[in-house]
């Protein structure tokens, strides 16, 4: 059987667009001799729906389209598609995330997902009852089973720590599944490709199946779908592999599985590019779905927004980014010649507009109320917020989409000024810790082949020049330091005392542990941050604002 793959990017609730694209590319796979299309999980209204099912007109249009696609697609090629339906039972949660197989003009075969995830960014349970059992699908003489994503995560327990009552692949395993598929919209986060080929190899051994793994590509709001959807034949060997972050059409057949050499994997394992890929689908696909076409932000002359500016110049075009450097007293020549050289080098808009005028003035505003106190970090807060003030003005007055530039380090302890550096609609590098941010960005200049992020940028010590000879080392421990401490911390939910054991300084990590703890209020109010390691702070890690410390003794 010749069988496609269809990775696609689909946008949340817009039906009339994703139906479209899945009737052409159903064409398309015919015209190159398919029998079968398979698309991702839920893909006729977009991966997470969220709050949408509860809607009831959002759930008609899905039924809806079904019936659409059942009118439209040519009737001598099966398309399996995702999409939201009824729970015809009576019992249990009112819908079903479900799959269809529609052939000869009709749906010849359903299968609702079964383990429905509420870890890190998930909470199907929320809206969907699981599926009762699993059935095959007869198609010319082929045995096919259905396990729609986390079906097939059943086994994979330890990632998640999480056992579940049952086995959807064992089931379709038992009753002679000859194939099983898995549709899918499983987020990226920097390893999960080698971690998703293993299980789907692990599936095909045991089972002595061909497995087929479609995925969604593209981002939705914080989550980055990255596609590099693959097959497995019945002893293992990957021999069928799509592209990463966009889309893509593949097609192989079925009796020649075990004939088929085994792909090359070397070139897809690079842990670097994929974060830069999925950072850069994550900044484009942001901007096009919420209707924007251009982006601002400021250029300080660090690294941080070195590596934003870049991701953005490579998502929009240079034409469609802007950028600021606002200097105050405290900032150095250098920072402003750095800015400028990288914005010469991406092509990208650049304005130096000093913010020393509006600095005096705010101070000399709160000269008589402060009496009797000295500088502190207010007037660092103010100056960041000044900068706020004139980024959005430009996002408002532009109508364009204000990046904020902050990493995952930053937000961690705090070092971030609420209504100041942290104005701006996307966090694009908030799940990158600053060692990481040095790493991509080392990355990326090897990969142009000379220093597209001037060399300056990355050797000089790190500061936010908000007040004289400032070194973010004066109140932060070296960022290896930093980082191991917040990785085991936030990543691993390391005990303080483990922690310590690792090899760092007691009060060092008590007073980085405190920092965490007592900044979850800014957390709560930042940016969409776009999600690229396991744990990443948004709506998959939920820690109340008003509680106890966490204890350190």
């Amino acid at each position: 059987m010749n069988i496609a793959l269809a990775q696609i990017n689909t946008k949340i609730a817009d039906f009339i667009n994703n139906r479209q694209n899945i009737l052409n590319l159903a064409c398309e796979a015919k015209e190159q001799g398919a029998e079968l299309i398979v698309f991702p999980e839920l893909a006729v209204c977009g991966y997470p729906p969220l709050d949408l099912m509860t809607y009831p007109a959002f759930i008609q249009q899905n039924i809806d389209t079904i019936s659409w696609l059942c009118e439209q697609l040519p009737a001598d090629i099966a398309v399996a598609v995702g999409y939201v339906d009824k729970n015809h039972t009576g019992v249990g949660k009112p819908y079903h995330n479900d799959l269809a197989v529609i052939y000869g003009n009709e749906v010849i075969h359903r299968q609702a997902k079964t383990l429905l995830p509420t870890y890190d960014v998930f909470d199907e349970d929320r809206y969907f009852e699981p599926a009762r059992e699993r059935t095959l699908l007869t198609f010319k003489g082929v045995k096919i089973g259905f396990a729609i994503c986390e079906d097939i995560w059943a086994e994979s327990v330890s990632d998640h720590s999480l056992i579940y009552p049952v086995d959807p692949v064992k089931d379709l395993g038992a009753l002679g599944a000859q194939i099983i598929i898995a549709p899918s919209a499983s987020p990226f986060y920097s390893g999960k490709t080698e971690v998703r080929r293993s299980l789907v190899q692990q599936i095909s051994r045991e089972h002595g199946c061909i497995t087929i793994y479609v995925n969604a590509v593209g981002a939705n709001d914080s989550l980055i779908f990255d596609g590099n959807s693959i097959v497995s034949d019945a002893s293992g060997r990957i021999i069928c592999h799509a592209q990463g972050f966009c889309e893509d059409l593949v097609l192989f057949e079925t009796e020649q599985a075990a004939q088929l050499p085994e792909v090359d994997l070397t070139t897809i394992e690079d842990t670097y590019e994929n974060l830069y890929q999925a950072l850069v689908l994550g900044v484009k696909d942001y901007m096009a779905k919420t209707g924007f076409s251009s982006a601002n932000l400021g250029l300080s002359g660090g690294v941080d927004s070195a590596l934003v500016a870049v991701i953005a110049a490579e998502a929009l075009g240079s034409d469609h980014v802007h950028t600021y450097a606002m200097p105050s007293r405290y900032s150095s020549d250098h920072s402003l010649s750095d800015a400028k050289q990288l914005a010469e080098n991406l092509r990208i808009g650049y304005e130096v507009i000093p913010i020393e005028s509006l600095f005096t003035a705010a101070t000399g505003t709160l000269a008589e109320s402060f009496r009797g106190t000295s500088e502190d970090v207010t007037e660092e807060n103010m100056q960041a917020r000044i900068r706020g003030l004139l980024l959005m003005a430009w996002s408002n007055k532009k109508g364009s989409l204000l990046l904020t530039t902050g990493n995952k380090s930053e937000m961690a302890t705090g070092y971030c000024t609420l209504y100041g550096d942290m104005c701006g609609s996307l966090a694009v590098i908030g799940d990158l810790f600053k060692t990481e941010v040095f790493a991509l960005c080392r990355h990326i200049n090897k990969k142009a082949g000379y220093d597209l992020i001037p060399e300056h940028i990355l050797t000089k010590p790190p500061s936010a020049e908000l007040r004289h000879d400032q070194k973010d080392e004066d109140s932060l421990p070296p960022y290896e330091v930093l980082d191991g401490i917040l990785k085991a911390h936030i990543m691993d939910c390391t005990p303080f005392d483990d922690i310590v054991a690792m090899g760092y300084d007691r009060e060092t990590v008590r007073g980085i542990l405190r920092l965490v703890e007592r900044c979850e209020y800014k957390r709560r109010q930042a940016a969409i941050v776009i999600k690229v390691s396991e744990k990443a702070f948004g709506n998959g890690r939920r820690i109340p604002i008003a509680r106890a410390l966490y204890e350190t003794q």
